[in-house]
């Protein structure tokens, strides 16, 4: 299966959304890059090695993200012979390029009142 292109993404020392319904996060750049990664990588252990967490730290991130969907983002299958592995599912690929629509959105429409902030902030190393 080939892998998925991801969706486009803003600046990544720009503002940042995290989506919230009642108490839990749904979707926010933590998992959203996840996501993208086990659509690159077809692996949640080769995602959270990128990332640098732990696999129960992605797994559980990964039941967390689909159980607040209505269909899951990503769907796994069991190693073996063939190997096991992970996709991302049309729908999840669908949430991904709205959210990163919202978060361009929500980018530009903060973009002076951002700039005007970051004057009190330290800037991110490498600046």
């Amino acid at each position: 299966m080939p892998k998925k292109k991801n969706p486009p993404r803003p600046d990544r020392h720009g503002p940042r959304l995290r989506l919230l319904f009642s108490e839990m996060t749904s979707l926010g750049p933590g998992r959203a890059e996840l996501v993208e990664r086990i659509a690159t990588t077809g692996s949640i252990s080769a995602a959270a090695r990128d990332m640098g967490m732990s696999y129960r730290r992605a797994w559980l991130l990964v039941e967390a993200t689909n159980a607040a969907f209505i269909e899951p983002l990503v769907t796994t299958s069991t190693g073996g012979s063939g190997g096991g592995g992970a996709q991302v599912t049309e729908f999840g690929l669908k949430i991904l390029t709205r959210y990163r629509a919202m978060e361009c959105k929500a980018a530009k429409a903060m973009e002076k009142d951002f700039a005007e902030f970051r004057k009190f902030m330290v800037p991110p190393e490498g600046e």
